[in-house]
């Protein structure tokens, strides 16, 4: 519905048998039908008047008058002499003007200016954060606003307060964009705090649209607040970094992987360094190498950044290529993969093959001990003479056994 803003008094010159109708600023909301009135015209034929329109879908002046054709399905000149337009759009914004001669040959001419506008739907907060930590910047969310003529502006309110942009602790990015087919605009403003150590432990934010002074009635929208939890960040206290295989060597081809841990809350971006060099790679936990070759041989060390507590840096370690000979096996090898089972092998036959000799050496050393004691002289003769015909018989059974042979 068209409504008349405060300028939009009347201004009545006389002026040599013309009367003139100061300008009217006028306001329709979209898609909605707008008739205005043609001061001084009579009421039913015969008439003099005549329409101008100046607007966004002309390029001159256009003129309307009874006796001609509608322009189209955009505004026609009714018969009391009145405009309609049947469904007010953004292309209708312009001056319209109507001169008319009454039926005492005055002349009146009226002139109108036309704004039109649209109610967006209830702004909402997109994205809010789930908690806040203090003393660094966090985005609380993204305040958004869709098809609205104007744009209108969004402003953000901390526990009922007005948020006023510093750069400091309250930043906000704002962003509009207007749709080709319809011409609404879609606004959106996102907040960005760093809350006080110390301060408020459950702040309550929310939004609010001011859409001016072209729409009639309600003029702000707001959104649902929200309350975030703001908590205190954990101190970074140690870096350390942890290389698998332990040690830190490998074959050549071998895979390593470095891991940093830096018990934080919340979690530190991790960088690496190579021989005190930053790597070109993204911030990362773990560090894989998946082939390790000469390039890859050098001291590495990672660097946790706290926004809050600054950066520390791990203690170095190395990695390294185990070195092979010329068949491209490890030194002192003998089959590559095989080394481990070789080594066990021979291990057990050097193992049976001491066995053996100790085995034999102890059998040696009781056969002598015994002969030693047969060679003795015997403590008495009898005992002597009893070995002597001992060995005497022994001889004789010999010699005999040797005759009865073959």
């Amino acid at each position: 519905m068209a409504s008349l803003t405060s300028s939009g008094a009347w201004l009545l010159i006389l002026s040599l048998g013309e009367i003139v109708v100061g300008s009217q600023n006028i306001s329709s909301r979209i898609g909605e039908p707008l008739v205005l009135n043609c001061k001084g015209a009579p009421r039913k034929p015969p008439q003099q008047l005549e329409w101008k329109l100046n607007t966004r879908r002309t390029e001159a002046w256009k003129v309307l008058s009874p006796e001609g054709d509608p322009w189209e399905s955009v505004a026609r000149v009714l018969p009391n002499g009145s405009l309609l337009l049947p469904a007010v759009g953004i292309q209708d914004e312009g001056t319209f003007r109507c001169r008319a001669t009454n039926r005492h040959g005055k002349e009146i001419k009226s002139n109108y200016r036309l704004r039109v506008y649209q109610i967006p739907g209830k702004p909402e907060i997109v994205e809010p954060a789930s908690e806040l930590i203090a003393g660094i910047p966090n985005k609380v969310g993204t305040c958004l606003s869709e098809g609205g003529y104007p744009a209108g502006t969004l402003s953000w309110h901390l526990d009922g307060k007005s948020l006023v942009p510093d750069g400091k602790g309250v930043s906000v990015r704002e962003e509009t964009r207007r749709h080709p087919d319809t011409g609404l605009f879609t606004i959106q403003s996102e907040l960005t705090v760093t809350p006080v150590p110390g301060g408020p432990l459950n702040p309550t934010f929310s939004c609010s649209l001011s859409l001016g002074p072209r729409s009639s009635g309600q003029r702000t929208l707001h959104t649902a607040p929200i309350q975030l939890s703001v908590w205190e960040p954990e101190p970074l206290e140690e870096v350390r970094l942890v290389v698998e295989p332990e040690g830190g060597a490998v074959a050549p081809g071998g895979a390593i992987t470095l891991t940093c841990e830096a018990p934080a809350q919340p979690p530190p971006q991790i960088h690496w360094l190579k021989d005190g060099s930053p790597l070109a790679i993204a911030p990362r936990s773990v560090l894989f190498l998946p082939e390790v070759g000469v390039q890859d041989q050098g001291i590495y060390s990672c660097v946790a950044t706290d926004q809050s507590h600054g950066s520390r840096e791990s203690p170095g370690v190395s990695v390294s290529i185990i070195e092979t000979g010329e068949n491209g096996q490890e030194e002192g090898s003998v089959g590559g993969p095989r080394l481990g089972l070789l080594a066990l092998v021979l291990g057990v036959l050097g193992g049976l093959v001491t066995a053996v000799l100790l085995v034999g050496i102890l059998l040696w050393k009781r056969q002598h001990r015994l002969r030693k004691e047969e060679r003795k002289v015997p403590e008495c003769p009898e005992e002597e003479e009893e070995r002597a015909e001992l060995h005497q018989s022994e001889e004789q059974e010999t010699a005999e056994s040797n005759a009865g042979g073959p």
